[in-house]
């Protein structure tokens, strides 16, 4: 067994000691705010007693030949990323979660991910930061790779502690620390529709797009398009409102899609893909118009079917921008990481992702935007102070060739905000503008 302890708190009154391989795998879903499922996650520890600091979770390649150069970026990842915020891991604690497929074994996966293992370690200590444990977690059972010892690390593994019954989950219920389902559950939220409600999506934004992106293309009559998507989000928004969520995520989800017809579903889609248009849907974030739109924003990436699919780029990051607006990290990860799916290039995701992942205060972005809204509405009062806006290119249509990207990128963030995600202190923003 790995002798190695580990704290998750910052200062000597706010620690949590774990000791050994069974306490450090009941502790990562509270570490991340969620079940982990076919993912790399790396926690780095520092000091003599290993208090936890930052944390990466990536999702495990399917072709073993990625694992070398995938090892290689995060582990180069989180080392660089903790040496921003100050401090330069002193170790590393790995772990690799996988469901057994059908007709596998959890000790059969841990094999399979053995060379995985390696890698990171390797490419942790090729930066001279040592992983102290790796762990495989896969059917309810865990795995060292690191401890040799069968009598405390036994070939077949050892049994996951009953959910809610270790010193980690006392901890984190009397800190108010919750676990929010798997990832996968938190994914399925988020992903487009299949089977026949899918194809009748597509068809209503096949149809939507012919008035839709014309409109936004054309400068008399972008300011109309995109008044009538705000128009259309705010009367959805009071739709939703109007009905109490269900008692569970799948019959509120359930809930909200039924509320939304295709064809406003389709509106505020490819309206949504007008920069100004995010920005301005992105002032709701706070208050009771937060949940309404964050209901809103899952609902319509839910929409982003088939060849659309990259059209959920915007309503992803908006929700991972409500989300971690009102302090749900974990879920604004998960809302971002999909954004990039959608979109590696959406600019606005990245900062939003970069900048949760760092630990920043999301009061800055949110304080731009509340300066935005106050400048909007001084200008409605005196139409003399208003300037005239520089048009901007929305994303193609659906029926560009794949990868095509608009001049302008609609993924940029918002005008006032330029520079992006929340900074420290002291740091000098981006340059570039983009």
């Amino acid at each position: 067994m790995n002798k190695h302890h580990a704290s998750t708190g910052p200062s000597d009154d706010q620690q949590i000691t774990l000791r050994g391989p069974a306490e450090l795998a009941d502790a990562l879903p509270y570490v991340l705010g969620f079940q982990p499922t076919d993912s790399i996650v790396l926690v780095a520890l520092h000091g003599d007693r290993g208090r936890f600091g930052g944390r990466l979770r990536l999702g495990i390649p399917r072709s073993p030949r990625e694992w070398s150069p995938v090892a290689q970026q995060v582990a180069e990842c989180l080392i660089e990323g903790s040496e921003k915020r100050g401090a330069r891991p002193d170790g590393i604690v790995a772990f690799l979660c996988q469901d057994p497929a059908d007709g596998e074994t959890g000790r059969q996966v841990m094999e399979r991910l053995r060379p995985l293992a390696q890698r990171l370690r390797t490419a942790c200590g090729a930066l001279d930061v040592p992983v102290y444990e790796a762990l495989c977690i896969s059917g309810g059972r865990y795995w060292s790779y690191c401890c040799p010892d069968v009598r405390c690390c036994p070939p077949d593994g050892s049994p996951l502690a009953l959910q809610g019954t270790s010193v980690m989950a006392a901890a984190a219920a009397y800190a108010g620390i919750q676990v929010r389902g798997s990832l996968r559950d938190l994914e399925a939220r988020l992903k487009p529709w299949t089977g026949p409600r899918a194809e009748e999506q597509r068809q209503a934004l096949d149809r939507a797009a012919a008035t839709v992106v014309p409109g936004i293309l054309t400068g008399n009559a972008r300011e109309e398009v995109r008044a009538q998507t705000l128009r259309t989000a705010r009367r959805l928004m009071k739709r939703l409102a109007a009905v109490a969520p269900g008692t569970s995520r799948s019959e509120s989800d359930a809930t909200d899609d039924g509320l939304i017809r295709n064809d406003e579903a389709a509106t505020v889609v490819l309206g949504l893909q007008d920069r100004d248009t995010r920005d301005r849907a992105a002032e709701w974030m706070e208050g009771p118009e937060a949940e309404r739109a964050l209901r809103l924003w899952r609902a319509l990436s839910r929409r982003c079917v088939g060849p659309y699919a990259e059209h959920a780029a915007a309503p992803l990051t908006l929700a991972g921008w409500v989300a971690w607006s009102t302090g749900d990290e974990p879920s604004a990860r998960v809302a971002l990481s999909l954004a990039l799916e959608a979109d590696p290039d959406y600019l606005f995701a990245r900062l939003l992702h970069q900048a949760c992942n760092e630990g920043l205060d999301p009061e800055a972005l949110r304080s731009c935007l509340r300066g935005e809204r106050r400048a909007r509405t001084a200008a409605k009062s005196h139409p003399s102070a208003t300037r005239p806006t520089r048009p901007r290119a929305p994303r193609p249509p659906a029926t560009r060739k794949p990868h095509t990207r608009a001049t302008t990128r609609p993924g940029t963030p918002p005008a006032q905000c330029r520079g992006g995600a929340p900074r420290r202190r002291g740091q000098r923003g981006s340059r570039s503008g983009r």
